[in-house]
């Protein structure tokens, strides 16, 4: 027998002798997978927060009258390297509190003096005369005096929006309490108290304001600016005990539920033919509710109207006192409230305060939430939320809630028993089948998030995350 070793013999492929992987799969059942999605998240907030029915699709939060003195932050307007304030946002300040004439609040902003200053300078000193009020439109200033026992103390931290220095317009005799420096470049606004007066001194009508406003009395109030409750306490004998009654807010603020919203389209003959071994609606329906609750919980963090990072008040903002997530912020965002049930972070948020606790030799807490491990500060849980925003200079929030009615502290609104329910608040109707033969299904889920004391939620605003150089 001749065996041919030429080359073209040597090069054939082998010939098949069994039945090819390739051709078995077509009589094979395939072992497969429900489709999967990136996008889905803990959603740790939906979780956490208790729910309330929501009856009529309004929400309504009645506390007690507080006395408001124009505590707000004041917004500011570019125009290239020029900064301007904007005149009605003078109206933050306690002193113009319910002050309306335009022309006199624009004269007002244009007398205000654009300084530019850089990480490390003094603005100001304290003991110095004060003479001028500061309005920060962007940057970080640390304000530090001296204690009891003459050593130097942080005061506080001031960032964009801010101002220091309102009590200098009315008080020839008024000094710094404090010094304040620089820690990063920026800009600020300054309005001299003979640039006011020379404006009071034109304006009949601000004279007129100004006069009210240091002849009001001032309303007793307690430390949170509520209508104070008379009462006696301590004393012997008969004395006269004082009457008392616990005022309202005339006009509380009330939340409606928002919606989110989709039209699902799916072809008949998808869920005619190919309905198995999975149920094809089934799975659409499943994929799209899931991204509606993350378009949820993005809306409840962000949205202008009721999102918690929108509608925190703003005396319960702080800044960080470094920059990075230190220890010692976390400490002082938690004992602004009492009963902090958790703290919302970004993933990366999270990672720079494991950084921060692993640099000082501190390892975390950690607490038990359904059969899951949470990182904790202090027995307060800290969980992961990426709806919470990154800014470009690689800085971020964290979020510090009380939950629930009977704590006073933050809820969720929603409403149950809708029509073509599918699950607690969400429904899917059907809207027929088009001349395509594509039926359509709307998903709807309705929801908002009330703050019922402005106590209940406190946030730790411009977080340094970007890893430091070794």
């Amino acid at each position: 027998m001749t065996v041919d070793t030429s080359p073209e013999a040597q090069l054939e492929p082998p010939r098949q002798t069994s039945l090819g992987t390739a051709a078995a799969r077509n009589l094979a059942t395939t072992t497969k997978s429900a489709p999967q999605m990136q996008e889905i998240t803990s959603r740790w907030l939906l979780r956490m927060l208790p729910w309330v029915e929501t009856k009529g699709g309004t929400y309504r939060v009645n506390r007690r009258l507080t006395y408001t003195v124009g505590d707000g932050r004041i917004e500011f307007v570019q125009d290239g390297g020029d900064v301007r304030v904007i005149p009605r946002e003078l109206g933050e300040l306690a002193l113009l509190r319910g002050f309306d004439d335009k022309e006199v609040l624009t004269e007002i902003a244009g007398r205000c003096v654009q300084r530019d200053f850089r990480a490390g300078e003094v603005l100001v000193e304290r003991g110095a005369p004060a003479e001028e009020l500061h309005l920060i439109a962007h940057g970080r200033i640390s304000q530090k005096s001296v204690g009891k026992y003459g050593d130097e103390v942080g005061v506080g931290v001031l960032a964009d929006g801010e101002r220091f220095g309102e009590n200098a317009l009315l008080d020839d005799d008024a000094r710094w309490e404090s010094t304040a420096t620089a820690e990063t470049s920026g800009t600020l606004l300054t309005l001299s108290r003979a640039d006011f007066a020379s404006v009071l001194s034109s304006a009949p009508e601000l004279q007129a304001h100004v006069d009210e406003f240091r002849r009001l009395p001032r309303q007793r109030q307690n430390k949170y600016g509520e209508a104070e409750i008379a009462m006696s306490a301590g004393h012997a004998g008969e004395v006269a005990l004082p009457g008392a009654f616990v005022d309202y807010e005339l006009k509380p603020r009330q939340y409606e539920l928002s919606a989110a919203q989709t039209i699902l389209r799916v072809h008949t003959r998808v869920t005619d033919l190919y309905n198995g071994p999975m149920n094809q609606m089934e799975e659409q329906l499943r994929l799209t509710i899931e991204a509606l609750r993350e378009r949820q919980e993005h809306e409840m963090i962000n949205n202008r109207e009721f999102g918690l990072l929108r509608n925190a008040d703003f005396k319960q903002r702080i800044q960080p006192h470094s920059g990075p997530p230190t220890p010692d912020d976390l400490d002082e965002l938690l004992c602004r409230r009492r009963g902090t049930k958790l703290f919302l972070a970004h993933p990366r948020t999270i990672a720079a305060i494991g950084r921060e606790l692993n640099s000082r030799g501190i390892y975390p807490d950690h607490v038990d939430l359904g059969g899951q491990q949470a990182p904790a500060w202090r027995g307060v849980p800290i969980l992961p939320c990426n709806k919470i925003p990154i800014s470009k200079e690689q800085t971020s929030s964290i979020l510090a809630m009380r939950l629930g009615e009977d704590n006073q502290g933050v809820v969720g609104l929603h409403q149950t028993g809708l029509p073509d329910e599918y699950e607690p608040g969400l429904s899917v109707r059907f809207m027929g089948i088009s001349d395509q033969a594509i039926t359509s299904y709307l998903v709807s889920t309705y929801y908002s998030a009330a703050i019922l004391v402005p106590n209940a939620l406190g946030v730790l605003e411009n977080v340094q995350i970007a890893r430091r150089p070794a």
